[in-house]
C-alpha cells in the first residue's frame, strides 16, 4: 500500500478501503506520508467527495492517531457542544455551565479562532490567571469534581487532524464537507462524551454559506456520532448577521455572563436555552422540552449556572471575581461611536465582514498562533429590523488607537445596509438534524463497538 496509489484512486473517484484510508492517515501522522502528498488527496477529496462510509473510517482514523480521553468511561451521562464558529458565538460559554448546573456534565475541549470566527478559548483566556491548558488526569479530575470541565484542544488528541488542517489551509481545500465533517468529529469522538450537540452555523459569517451545505454537514456530523455509539443530534442556527450585540473577547464573555444572570440578549438567551433543553432530554435528564426548560430557567434564576463558572474558574487558576464583576474584565481605553450615514431600516448586516473587523483591531487571527488582543472588539447597536435615525450610533467601537478606530470605522459603515421599508429579523433556528440509534447499537457503546 503507498500513498501514490491512494491519490489515484480518489482522483480517480474510486471507493477507497477502510484499511486505505486508515493506512493513510497513520502513515502520515507517523510522517512517512509527505505534506505535498496529503495536499494532493484533498484536493482529489474536494473534487471526488467521500461516502458515508469513506468518511466514518476517516473521521475514525483520525480519532484514533493520538491519545483517546473517553470522559464517558469516568463520568456517564457527560455531554458537549460544539458550533461550527460565527461572530458573537458565546452560546458555548453560557450554556456549558447551565447545563452543569442542571446535573448534566459537560466535557469541554475548544479551540482557538482563526479568521473572522472567535474561538472559546481566548474568550476565557481574557479571564486573568486561567489555565486552560490541563493534562488529561486534570481535566478528569475536575470534570468529576465540579461536573464541568474548560480546556484547550490538547495536541495528543487526534493529532492527525492539526496536520491535516494546516495542509488544507493553504491549499484551498478547507471547505471540503467530510474533510470538515472529519476534523470536527475525530477530535469530538476522541474526547469521547456519551451525548454531542453540533451547532451549524450558516449563513453570511458562517462557513457554510447555505441551508442546503449546513444540512449536508450536520447530517453527515451526526451520523457519524451516531455510528461511533455517541447520541449526537445537530441544530441548524443562522449566521446572517452576529449573534447578540457583542464581538471580541472580554466583550462577548461579559455578555454571556449577563445570560447567565438572566440579562442577555434575546437571540443568545434563545439559542443558549434551546441547545440547553435539547441536551438535558437527549441525555434522559428531563422527560420533555418543557420540563427541561423549567429546570434551565431555575438553574438561572437561582444564581447556580452563574456560580458553577465562578466555581470551575478558580478550580482552574482563573479569577472569579472577574465573572461576578465583569467590570473586572479587560477594557480596551478607547471607545468610539460609529453613527449611521442615513436613516432606514437596517437590512441586513455582513457578519463575515463585521467578523473581520474585529480581527483588524486585534480581537482574532488571521494565522495560528497570532497573538490577540482580549479587550478590543465592537457593541453593536443596531441589529436587522431596527429602525435607525441619521447620525444614531450603530456600532461602539473599542480599540487601541485612534487610527484603528477610524478604519474600523470605514470598514462597518461598508457591513450594514438599507431599507426604507420594515425588514423582519431572519429566523434564529432553521432546523434540526438527528438519526435514531441503530437497534443493536447503545447509547453508551463505544467507537470501537461500532467498528471492530
Amino acid at each position: 500500500m503507498n500513498a501514490v496509489e491512494i491519490i489515484r484512486a480518489k482522483r480517480l473517484g474510486q471507493v477507497l478501503t477502510t484499511d486505505q484510508i486508515a493506512w493513510l492517515i497513520r502513515s502520515y501522522t507517523d510522517g512517512d506520508v509527505a505534506d505535498y502528498q496529503m495536499a494532493a488527496f484533498c484536493m482529489a477529496v474536494l473534487w471526488r467527495d467521500m461516502d458515508a462510509r469513506e468518511t466514518v473510517d476517516l473521521t475514525l482514523a483520525m480519532a484514533r492517531s493520538g491519545s483517546e480521553l473517553r470522559v464517558r468511561d469516568a463520568v456517564s451521562p457527560v455531554a458537549d457542544k460544539h458550533s461550527t464558529g460565527g461572530v458573537g458565538d458565546k452560546v458555548t460559554l453560557a450554556a456549558a455551565p447551565l447545563l452543569a448546573a442542571c446535573g448534566l456534565p459537560v466535557a469541554k475541549m475548544t479551540g482557538r479562532g482563526l479568521g473572522h470566527t472567535g474561538g472559546t478559548v481566548d474568550k476565557l483566556e481574557s479571564i486573568s490567571g486561567l489555565r486552560m491548558g490541563l493534562d488529561p488526569a486534570e481535566f478528569l479530575a475536575i470534570l468529576r469534581q465540579h461536573a464541568l470541565a474548560l480546556a484547550a484542544q490538547s495536541a495528543d488528541l487526534a493529532p492527525a487532524d492539526g496536520k491535516l488542517y494546516a495542509v488544507r489551509d493553504v491549499t484551498a481545500t478547507v471547505d471540503s464537507v467530510p474533510l470538515i465533517a472529519a476534523s470536527i468529529m475525530s477530535k469530538k469522538l476522541a474526547v469521547g462524551p456519551s451525548h454531542l450537540l453540533l451547532d451549524v452555523k450558516v449563513g453570511s459569517g458562517a462557513f457554510m454559506k447555505t441551508l442546503g451545505a449546513g444540512r449536508r454537514l450536520a447530517r453527515v456530523m451526526v451520523a457519524i456520532g451516531e455510528d461511533a455509539g455517541v447520541r449526537t443530534q445537530a441544530v441548524l442556527s443562522s449566521m446572517d448577521q452576529p449573534l447578540g450585540y457583542a464581538v471580541g473577547n472580554a466583550l462577548e464573555l461579559a455578555e454571556a455572563l449577563a445570560v447567565l444572570r438572566g440579562e442577555g440578549p434575546a437571540d443568545i438567551a434563545a439559542l443558549c436555552e434551546h441547545e440547553v433543553v435539547t441536551l438535558l432530554v437527549m441525555a434522559g435528564m428531563a422527560r420533555t422540552h418543557p420540563q427541561a426548560a423549567a429546570r434551565a430557567r431555575r438553574a438561572l434564576t437561582s444564581g447556580a449556572a452563574l456560580a458553577k463558572l465562578a466555581e470551575v474558574v478558580a478550580a482552574q487558576g482563573g479569577d472569579a471575581r472577574q465573572i461576578e464583576d465583569p467590570s473586572r474584565l479587560p477594557r480596551a481605553p478607547i471607545r468610539r461611536e460609529v453613527r449611521a450615514e442615513r436613516g432606514g431600516y437596517v437590512a441586513a448586516i455582513d457578519a463575515e465582514g463585521v467578523g473581520m473587523v474585529a480581527v483588524q483591531l486585534g480581537a482574532g487571527r488571521l494565522r495560528k498562533g497570532d497573538a490577540i488582543d482580549h479587550a478590543v472588539g465592537l457593541v453593536l447597536k443596531a441589529k436587522v429590523g431596527d429602525r435607525v435615525a441619521k447620525n444614531q450610533p450603530i456600532v461602539e467601537v473599542h480599540a487601541r488607537t485612534e487610527t484603528d478606530v477610524r478604519a474600523a470605522r470605514d470598514a462597518l459603515l461598508r457591513c450594514y445596509h438599507w431599507s426604507e421599508a420594515p425588514v423582519a429579523a431572519p429566523p434564529l433556528i432553521l432546523g434540526m438534524v438527528a438519526r435514531r440509534p441503530r437497534r443493536d447499537m447503545p447509547a453508551h457503546a463505544t467507537a470501537e463497538a461500532a467498528h471492530p
